[in-house]
This record gives structure tokens, sequence and C-alpha cells, in this order.
């Protein structure tokens, strides 16, 4: 057990206390001796994830019950100033809403969210797709790289099948500090990219394509066989970990600074429920 009250959680309760959200027992109620984990029987809560690694713990949704999921999230709001579950359905979205109003559901992405008062926003991350099948992958990493607290920039339906539109947009792609790419079929997109930037390229190989890309093996193998310099291949439909990954390196280049939340222009969520 240790005090949780790191810089970051002392300003939120001092603001909280300040503008009268919070009283001021409450706020030295939070601040006491807590276990670092919680045991929910079905799982266990790591409240230490945010202090050991900079993001709370997310859930992966695909195969929890949607009271599970709801249950968890609950949790983890106890601790933390923002939420990200990943590859939740609609039935996870509606238990996880009704305790918690104010989470966000992005359907293509099938990611739920709970964003904090103010949201860093650090540099620039590209999310390039190859093509409109690639979306819900690519969301899933804007969604994450937003979450994080990084400034999010989409390039949409620009694989290398027409590379004219590539080109046509290279110059804004420059402009990031991390480029992540989202791609099925043969995956070269990539590797186009990386020929052109001078940039870190995280490549996502994508389950879409015909039956010989065996459901993203092809284009996996494809980026890992890249021969431009600078790829960093995840594993196949893995958006939250690029985006995971992409947040780390653009934390690194520019500090951030607290701006007010902007609304999800490329990315709209769902009305919370009421």
């Amino acid at each position: 057990m240790k005090p949780f009250c790191d810089e970051a959680t002392l300003r939120r309760l001092l603001q909280q206390v300040k503008a009268g959200e919070r009283s001021i027992e409450q706020a030295i109620a939070a601040l006491q001796p807590r276990p670092l984990a919680a045991d929910l029987g079905f799982a266990t809560i790591d409240h230490d994830r945010a202090r050991r690694c900079g993001f709370p713990e997310v859930v992966f949704c695909q195969g929890k019950e949607p009271t599970q999921a709801a249950a968890i999230a609950v949790e983890i709001m106890t601790r933390a100033d923002r939420l990200l579950m990943t590859r939740a359905d609609a039935a996870h979205a509606d238990a996880v809403r009704s305790r918690l109003p104010a989470a966000c559901y992005h359907e293509r992405a099938r990611c739920l969210t709970i964003e904090p008062a103010e949201l860093a926003q650090r540099g620039l991350v590209a999310v390039v797709s190859a093509g409109t099948s690639d979306l819900p992958v690519a969301d899933e990493a804007a969604v994450t790289l937003r979450l994080g607290g990084n400034r999010v920039e989409q390039f949409t339906d620009i694989g290398i099948a027409g590379l004219h539109r590539l080109l046509a947009r290279i110059d804004e792609i420059r402009a990031a500090n991390v480029i992540v790419v989202a791609a099925g079929m043969e995956g070269a997109l990539p590797s186009a990219v990386a020929g052109l930037v001078d940039k870190p390229v995280i490549a996502i190989p994508t389950s879409v394509g015909y039956g010989a890309s065996f459901g993203g093996l092809a284009a996996l193998l494809g980026m890992l066989n890249s021969c431009a310099a600078g790829v960093a291949v995840v594993n196949i439909d893995n958006g939250f970990g690029a985006g995971y990954l992409a947040s780390l390196i653009n934390s690194r280049t520019v500090s951030p600074g607290p701006v007010k939340n902007q609304p999800w222009t490329t990315l709209p969520c769902d009305a919370p429920a009421q």
C-alpha cells in the first residue's frame, strides 16, 4: 500500500475543492493510502498503472460480459481521470454508459472512452489508412492517441493502388512526429510511406483482403520484410498497440500543453446515455 498522491492527482483534487466539487473531507479521504490493486472476483484492477506507465489500465472488452466490463470501468474511474476500453460492442457500451453516463462510444473504432476535463495535446501524429476497409483499425489507433494527449490527423483511402493519392498528401504527412499506417491486402503502404519521410513509421497489418491474404498474415509478413528503414510492426488489427507506441514516441518530441477538450471531429461518438 502507498499514498495515491502524484502531482497530477493532487492538483486535480485541489482544483475540485476550490471549485466546490469536493469537500475538504472528501479530498483527504482520496489521499489516504489504498491498495494498488482491486480484486473484483473476476478481474484484478491495476490502479498503479498510470503512475508506472503514464496511462491507466486499458480494458479489452471482447469476451467479457457487459456487466463485467461495466464493473471494471467503474472501479478504474474511482482513481483515474480517463478511461479507454477497446473491442467494445453495443452491449458493452449500453452497460458501461448505464453506470458511467459520461462514457463515449466510438462505434467504428469499437472503443469506449471517458476524457479528463482538460486533455493535453502534444505534437502531431498522422494516422494513415490504405483503404476505407482499414478504418476501424485506424480509428482504434486514433482514439488511443487522442486520449493519450496527442494531436491526431487522419489520412484515409490513400493506398498504393493509386499512388498519386499518397503523393498528394505526403507534405502534410511529413509534418507529423510519428506516422501510423494501417493496411491490409499485401501491406505495401508502410514501405511506400517510410521511403518518403524521415519520421518513424508504425505499421498495422489489417485482416482485410481476399483468401490468400490469410486474415492479415500476408500483410504482416510484407511489413516485417519491408525494405524501407524506420518501420516498426505491431500485430494484426492491433490499432491500440500502434496508437500507444506512437503516443510514447510523440511524448518525447515536445512538451504537452493543457488545453480545453476539442470535439471529436473525425471520430464522432454516440451521445452519452441519458
